[in-house]
């Protein structure tokens, strides 16, 4: 049973067994004697805060002790004595069989920078000279639209500052061992006895300068104390946020996966639009890796604001979630473009009639509905799935236009236009001649379908029925109510409204009401007028009078002049 003795090092409090303890004093003692005098204590604080931070790595719920081996293992990493021993200021030359990773860690150089020292820390970790860091800083403040403020007060608020000697040593990548830490503080000590020995005490300009900056810092860790309480707020928004939308996502995947197999019938829907024939399931999991990962990316991000000393989740595990996100990204976007290629042609099939009626005749023109399908004329479904009475499943849809046109023919007709989509013209048409959509002429009476059917195997590929009534001149018109909900007629042409009693006839550019009211047939009492506005003054041609008490309806300028419509 060996005895365990109770010791502060470097501010932590370790149980360590009596045997390590002697051999790290022992090892304690040898670097005191291989340090000069000056600069000792320094020194050796530094390296105690260094070894106790590699005493706390070995620590875990398991063991806390540190034995024999606990210390072997720290001089090894930090270096036996004599391998660094100093003279003449000139640093020894030897080969040691230690190593250490040398990993580089993200600090503020306060000792280098203008403000905080954020922009010499980075340049520190990533390698870069100090002035293209605050030139590419400078850059987003004016080019991003205030970025580069942000990102630098972030940056201040979460990145510690580079105090200790091994932190300063980390901050550039350096070996965390006794060479440097003693290489580092002789260096310190070397630079202020220059500034010492070259000062101009006969200025009190550098004195100045020296107060500012004492109370530019001091105002610096009052900013760094209120911008880092923001940035935990902010940390834990971003955790909130993340782990809601990561949970969600979750849930979606073992929902989808669940009914994927099942027959509900939102997933019919799904596989009437769905042109690739991929598994629904493969798509919700893409979908969930593409947005998932980022978000996982923003929740390590929050709990980094929030934790300190959070440990990273390694580059393999940063490397393989990327690669697999650029994966799931390049198979949507194929699957996305397949998508769009399978509805790339459109294609139609017309049928056409005549309408033999009299030219005293009055065609009368209605829409009727499937009383099977729907209730009201009034239902209007893009798409939906139905069954018919023999338990076939079908596409309803209202898709159906009407669109009077004129013709110089002495027969009205009608041209029945069923249309569809698909990656090529002849299947675009294929299926175009599989809409079933139903009409008949009875009499002077034209009975049109407000619903088109297809076939569920078909899917929707935007089917529609295009309907084209021709009407020559002279003929006599009436519309049910219907008609105005289906009506896609150029205005100036022909105006479908809801009153089934109106009369039109078909004139040479447009159809006419016969028995509407003025306030609803005002272009048969408009006036024109032709008004040339030159140096001799202002003429209306042809003599037209406008009188003051007339309402100007529509103001129009051509080449002609201006022309003025009135009520």
């Amino acid at each position: 049973m060996n005895k365990t003795v109770n010791m502060n090092l470097g501010g932590f409090f370790f149980h360590i067994d009596e045997d390590a303890y002697q051999k790290l004093n022992r090892y304690f003692d040898a670097i005191k004697k291989s340090l000069s005098s000056d600069g000792r204590d320094e020194i050796m604080n530094d390296i105690e805060s260094r070894i106790s931070e590699l005493f706390s790595e070995k620590l875990t719920s398991e063991k806390q002790v540190i034995g024999l081996k606990d210390v072997d293992d720290v001089i090894t990493v930090m270096g036996q004595p004599e391998d660094y021993k100093i003279e003449d200021d000139t640093p020894k030359q030897t080969n040691y069989n230690y190593t250490s990773s040398g990993s580089k860690k993200l600090y503020r150089d306060k000792e280098n920078g203008i403000l905080g020292g954020v922009a010499s820390g980075l340049g520190h970790y990533f390698g870069i000279d100090l002035v293209w860091i605050r030139i590419i800083l400078v850059l987003l403040v004016f080019a991003g639209f205030g970025t580069g403020i942000i990102a630098y007060i972030v940056l201040w608020a979460v990145t510690p500052e580079a105090v200790s000697t091994s932190e300063k040593l980390e901050m550039r990548g350096e070996p965390i061992n006794i060479s440097n830490i003693e290489k580092k503080v002789r260096e310190e000590f070397e630079n202020v006895s220059d500034k010492f020995k070259n000062a101009d005490y006969g200025k009190m300009g550098n004195q100045v300068k020296y107060g500012a900056e004492k109370i530019g810092s001091s105002l610096g860790d009052v900013l760094v104390s209120i911008f880092n309480v923001f940035a935990k707020f902010i940390g834990a928004i971003i955790v909130i946020i993340a782990s809601v939308m990561l949970i969600g996502l979750i849930i979606s995947l073992f929902t989808v996966g669940s009914t994927s197999f099942l027959s509900v019938p939102w997933l019919d829907y799904f596989n009437t639009f769905n042109y690739t024939n991929t598994s629904m399931w493969f798509v919700t999991l893409l979908t969930i890796l593409v947005i998932g990962i980022p978000f996982f990316f923003m929740l390590i991000l929050g709990l980094k604001i929030l934790v300190t000393n959070l440990k990273s989740i390694g580059n393999i595990a940063k490397y393989t979630l990327l690669a697999i996100w650029l994966l799931a990204v390049g198979v949507l976007i194929t699957l996305g473009v397949r998508q769009a290629t399978e509805i790339a042609f459109e294609n139609k099939v017309v049928q056409k009639e005549i309408i033999n009626i009299n030219p005293t005749d009055t065609l009368f023109v209605k829409f009727r509905y499937n009383d099977y399908y729907t209730k009201s004329i009034h239902n209007d479904e893009d798409f939906k799935f139905v069954q018919d009475s023999a338990n076939n499943n079908l596409i309803y849809s209202n898709n159906v236009s009407i669109e009077m046109m004129p013709t110089d023919e002495k027969l009205p007709f009608i041209q029945i236009e069923k249309r569809a989509n698909g990656k090529t013209f002849s299947e675009a048409k294929q299926r175009a001649e599989k809409i079933k959509y139903g009409f008949k002429i009875e009499g002077n009476q034209l009975i049109l379908d407000n619903y088109l059917l297809a076939d569920v195997k078909s899917k929707y590929r935007g089917q529609e029925v295009a309907i084209y009534l021709y009407l020559p001149k002279g003929t006599l018109l009436k519309s049910d109510t219907s008609v105005s909900r289906y009506d896609d007629t150029d205005s100036d042409y022909f105006i479908s409204r809801d009153d089934s009693n109106y009369a039109y006839k078909v004139g040479t550019d447009k159809v006419e009401c016969l028995n509407c009211p003025k306030d609803e047939n005002d272009d048969d009492d408009d006036h024109t007028a032709t008004v040339t506005i030159d140096e001799d003054g202002v003429k209306i041609k042809n003599d037209t009078v406008i009188s003051n008490s007339k309402e100007i309806r529509e103001l129009k300028i051509n080449k002609d002049g201006i022309i003025i419509k009135t009520k």
